[in-house]
């Protein structure tokens, strides 16, 4: 993540795999998935809203937090912080 939003902003994995998030910006970087503000979109629910697909926080620059996608599918997500930067991930068989 950097000032500028996810980068890359889409990724393609196969299931069970993670992705980690790391902050490279200046600001928060709160990684949950879409839509803005219930991150209720990805299935497995759990976390501190609605979906496991979650950070449950905002973490500062040098931090990061990683994600295991265990259901195939395209999952829309966002940065609670800054809701106007988001991306997909693309969670293949």
């Amino acid at each position: 993540y950097t000032d500028s939003g996810y980068s890359p902003s889409s990724a393609i994995i196969k299931k069970g795999e993670t992705v980690i998030f790391r902050n490279e910006s200046l600001a928060g970087m709160w990684t949950a998935s879409a839509m803005h503000p219930s991150h209720d979109v990805y299935p497995e629910k759990g976390g501190c809203i609605n979906s496991t697909f979650d950070a449950c926080k905002s973490y500062a620059t040098g931090e990061s937090w990683s994600f295991k996608f265990n259901v195939p599918g395209e999952w829309k997500y966002h940065n609670h912080v800054l809701p106007t930067h988001y991306g997909a991930i693309i969670v293949q068989e």
